[in-house]
């Protein structure tokens, strides 16, 4: 399982939504394609829901799975559609 972690879109300690779409944009996300993917939100700072919107956004269109949470206790917020 692939993990996205946010405290690397942290910009100086903070989660600024300018840095965070610029580093979003610069991701190759096609990297992610039809892998199980765990967004970790473990920072000491608090994330806004529109990061992981953001994030869950740009996944979907790739993973065939995405996750939240700590792997023990992961919840499993996206599945793709097997048509």
């Amino acid at each position: 399982m692939e993990t996205i972690h946010l405290d690397d879109f942290l910009d100086e300690g903070l989660l600024r939504e300018s840095s965070f779409r610029d580093k979003v944009d610069r991701i190759d996300w096609s990297k992610y394609s039809n892998k199980r993917v765990m967004i970790k939100g473990c920072t000491d700072i608090p994330i806004p829901t529109w990061a992981y919107l953001i994030l869950t956004a740009q996944l979907a269109q790739y993973v065939e799975r995405i996750y939240f949470g700590e792997l023990r206790s992961a919840i499993k917020i996206f599945v793709k559609d097997k048509d």
